[in-house]
């Protein structure tokens, strides 16, 4: 069926359509036109302004885009009001499909104003040299369903952008925008909130991207493969960021608020703000400069990386993992960026060469350190860095350097052509006021050190006796200028969203973060037969029901009107109770499930040894919960965000926290009975490491294994309302670990 189309002024129409889509009708336009578009497949040849119905939806049912640009040099501008919809208003996000504009081959297309949601994809660009989109709005396009909760994180959850030669960036992950193969484009003045990924540059070069608001994304705000000679300024791409819950766990999961992956050189990247993202920045040099991929012979990956770019006047604050980083790279320059409160590190550059950190604030990064990789700087196996005039404040470590045993990574061509020696860096001129410690060298490693400052440093030097220390000359560092470099754009995101800082203000939703204007309905407390969520940006004149057997609920508004409510959903009896809540407000409406279970379990935890390791003696294993070292107490709910602790963090029992059984090696068996109605019950545990679950004494979850968090998930079908008794088995071996247990059936 061909598409409607109706020219609203005077205008000539040329049939082309057999050109370069077979069926696909094309109109040519004369005089900036009025083209009313309702239905999938439509072409255009000339300049026209896009005119779409309030309410209207247009799936792209063939997945090759709805708007075809078929013609270069021509400008396509969205009236007022019109808005390119792919998916219905039920659909979820996840399933999102198809592309909005897709423009093949074509140069110098101007594209302004466009409002595009509910797609894979929004726009997506292939050989468009001179592409200039600006002012469009492609917000809410397609974004994953996050499984990592408040309590412990979820590995499918994470990111990898190692690949995207075969555009695996988009098959996986869709974008708002992804352009290709292409020079010269200009992005400016557009918007992307509420998705996964904003921009993706895939081969782009000499082009700019300004002035753009790519916030609240849970992926990548501007992410780019082999890009060369860019200019990305004064863009905010604050907030894009995935698997973190404040003083829980920080991972990030390889988002960022700016990407650079696979030999991305002499980009200048200026005055952006890129806060509270997994990474604010994050440059890798990719598979191939590695030798991981592709056949080259070893010569070939000398100084292969991310090369020649930089980052200056940046703000790279408020990072679950880091602020900058950037490895395996040659001859980049951080200057005057803002780095505060990253809770890893700073700048993490492994395996960098020739980098020149200067005059940055480094300051109170490595509050939730891995390990000893922590704080200001940290470089491993770095060679010839320069890290001169920054001012570090209050981190655990102010620059942390060392070499150790790189294991197979020796034997990579990358390795071979540059070496892996941490020798020749130069820490020069710097402020250290505060820190825990200023200088951490580990390994068989050289450094320079010269006319650093220290003020209230709790420690100056750590360092391993392989180490060697040499003192600087100012000769031999030379002075530092402010480099030159072009900046596009008048914005200043850098401060803009300042009364955000802090990294308690990344609120993780199943889609992404909250982006602190949008209404939003959140768990706070949930003490098994009791739930309260807390209302935030909620109208007080909000409507708000629940539905369930033997619940209710009750509102609360505190005095202070911007202050959040509260909802509290309680059980009025023992048992497993599904609800639905339902809020109405104006044009907000929101529907939100849940279960109660109102119940009181036993549990007893104990040590457990090699000699009683569960896998291999069940028997003797559980015997240790009778033991006398074992340790009980009563809980309503199981679920235990141990982390990197134990049941001793978990504030159970005095008992239980005296005992100091540690976080490796205990184990963990919880008893309670609980009456269940006739039907399908759904029982799911994430856990980290072993778990088995069973009811009236038959095994419905065993993944008896040795694992990271990992969901686990049976139906129970009883064909009569029965007390029924339920016992969960758990044990750790060391790391990180977690277990939750959950109950749900339908109303």
């Amino acid at each position: 069926m061909k598409p409607s189309l109706t020219i609203l002024r005077k205008c000539r129409v040329l049939v082309v359509g057999m050109v370069l889509f077979a069926a696909v009708p094309v109109m040519s336009v004369q005089q900036s036109p009025e083209l009313q578009v309702t239905s999938d497949d439509v072409s255009v040849s000339q300049s026209c302004r896009i005119v779409i119905p309030p309410g209207t939806v247009i799936e792209d049912k063939n997945n090759n885009g709805v708007i075809h640009v078929i013609a270069s040099r021509i400008e396509i501008e969205f009236a007022e009001g019109s808005v390119l919809c792919g998916s219905p208003p039920d659909r979820r996000p996840n399933e999102y499909a198809g592309y909005g504009i897709r423009i093949e081959g074509q140069t110098h297309v101007a594209i302004r104003g466009a409002r595009i949601s509910g797609f894979w994809t929004a726009l997506w660009a292939t050989g468009a040299d001179g592409l200039t989109l600006g002012g469009i709005d492609a917000s809410d396009n397609r974004r994953a369903y996050l499984r990592s909760t408040p309590v412990a994180e979820d590995s499918s959850d994470w990111l990898y952008p190692h690949d995207n030669d075969d555009n695996e960036w988009l098959r996986r992950y869709g974008a708002a925008i992804y352009v290709e193969d292409a020079n010269h484009v200009t992005v400016r003045c557009c918007t992307v909130r509420h998705g996964q990924n904003a921009l993706c540059l895939d081969r782009v070069d000499d082009s700019e991207v300004y002035d753009n608001d790519f916030s609240f994304n849970s992926g990548w705000g501007i992410a780019m493969w082999r890009c060369s000679r860019n200019v990305i300024s004064r863009n905010a791409c604050d907030f894009c960021v995935r698997g973190y819950s404040h003083g829980v766990y920080n991972r990030g999961q390889d988002s960022a608020g700016i990407l650079l992956f696979e030999q991305n050189n002499k980009n200048t990247v200026a005055e952006n703000s890129a806060t509270h993202s997994g990474d604010g920045f994050f440059g890798f040099a990719g598979r191939e400069a590695l030798g991981q991929t592709g056949n080259h012979p070893v010569g070939w990956h000398k100084r292969r990386g991310n090369n020649g770019n930089l980052l200056i006047g940046n703000d790279f604050s408020y990072a679950p993992a880091h602020g900058i980083e950037m490895t395996f790279s040659f001859g980049n320059i951080f200057y005057g960026n803002r780095l505060v409160e990253n809770a890893i590190c700073g700048i993490w550059g492994g395996y960098s060469q020739d980098t020149l950190i200067a005059r940055n604030n480094i300051e109170g990064n490595g509050q939730m350190a891995y390990g000893l990789e922590r704080g200001g700087v940290n470089i491993e196996h770095g060679r010839a860095n320069r890290i001169v005039e920054n001012a570090f404040a209050n981190n655990q470590c102010g620059v942390h350097l060392w070499w150790s045993d790189p294991g197979d990574l020796v034997n990579t061509p990358w390795a071979r052509a540059n070496g892996t020696e941490s020798r020749d860096n130069r820490i020069v001129r710097n402020t250290f006021t505060g820190d825990a410690l200023a200088y951490h060298f580990r390994g068989s490693s050289q450094v320079t050190l010269g006319r650093d400052v220290f003020t209230d440093v709790k420690e100056q030097m750590r360092k391993d006796e392989t180490v060697t220390i040499q003192d600087a000359f100012d000769a031999e560092v030379g002075p530092v200028t402010k480099p030159e470099y072009p900046v596009r754009g008048v914005t200043r995101p850098v401060g803009a969203r300042r009364h955000l800082c802090g990294r308690h203000n990344i609120i993780m939703t199943p889609w992404g973060p909250w982006d602190h204007e949008s209404p939003l309905i959140r768990v706070v407390r949930d003490d098994g037969d009791s739930v309260r969520y807390s209302l935030h940006k909620v109208p007080r004149a909000a409507q708000i029901t629940v539905e369930g057997y033997d619940v209710q609920g009750e509102l609360s508004w505190p005095q202070d009107p911007d202050q959040p409510g509260t909802y509290t959903v309680s059980a009025a009896k023992p048992g497993v109770h599904p609800y639905r809540i339902q809020v109405r407000a104006g044009d907000f409406a929101e529907q939100l499930h849940g279960t109660l279970i109102s119940a009181v379990w036993d549990v007893t935890f104990f040590k457990w040894t090699d000699d009683t390791d569960p896998r291999k003696d069940i028997a003797s294993w559980r015997k240790l919960a009778h033991a006398g070292s074992s340790v009980s107490a009563r809980v309503k709910r199981l679920v235990f965000s141990y982390a990197w602790g134990g049941p001793g963090e978990q504030e159970l029992s005095e008992a239980v926290t005296a005992a100091q059984l540690g976080g490796d090696h205990f184990g963990m068996i919880a008893t309670t009975r609980m009456p269940l109605a006739a039907g399908a019950w759904e029982f799911a545990t994430l856990s980290d490491d072993g778990v088995r679950v069973t009811v009236d004494g038959r095994t419905i979850i065993d993944n008896w294994t040795w694992h990271g968090p990992t969901r686990d998930s049976s139906l129970l079908h009883l064909n009569e309302d029965k007390t029924v008794e339920i016992v969960v088995e758990h044990f750790e071996i060391d790391g990180y670990a977690a277990l939750e247990l959950s109950i749900s059936g339908r109303l």
